[in-house]
């Protein structure tokens, strides 16, 4: 089973989003039992929240749920948890990087490298956004899971 933990700021867009996109194409693949998929924010600020409205709506006019998803925060023990630790921006893979311990099992990287073409390095946030951010966060998240998913 391949284990694979999506990082952003507080859990609630990006990386919630990133969870949801990816179970929905294991799950369109017949996959869903090869995989434990989740997420966590690198701060505390939304613990035990849905994921943002905003997010919800826009996955679901794309057939992705996301009503499950509940925010928490990274743990050390994800560290040895998770085969695959994805950041959305550079700033979550520097705290992840100073948070991982020295005989951590995960491969950390960020989520832009699965990208073919990234026009940017990192997944923008669109917390504070319009729309039209939620949008491109999503086409970028489903480019990059489907890289994913045939790196695995």
């Amino acid at each position: 089973m391949k284990k694979i933990l999506f990082v952003c700021t507080g859990n609630i867009c990006r990386s919630s989003s990133a969870e949801a996109v990816l179970r929905n194409m294991v799950v369109q693949q017949g996959r869903f039992a090869d995989f434990e998929i989740d997420s966590a924010g690198t701060h505390s600020y939304h613990v035990g929240e849905p994921s943002d409205g905003r997010a919800v709506e826009h996955a679901s006019r794309r057939g992705i749920n996301m009503h499950n998803i509940r925010a928490r925060q990274v743990r050390i023990t994800d560290f040895n948890k998770f085969d695959l630790i994805v950041a959305m921006d550079r700033g979550h893979l520097s705290q992840l990087k100073s948070l991982m311990p020295e005989e951590s099992v995960s491969s950390l990287k960020l989520f832009t490298d699965f990208m073919a073409v990234p026009t940017v390095k990192d997944v923008p946030d669109p917390y504070y956004g319009d729309s039209d951010g939620f949008e491109t966060v999503l086409d970028m998240l489903e480019e990059g899971c489907a890289a994913i998913l045939e790196t695995l």
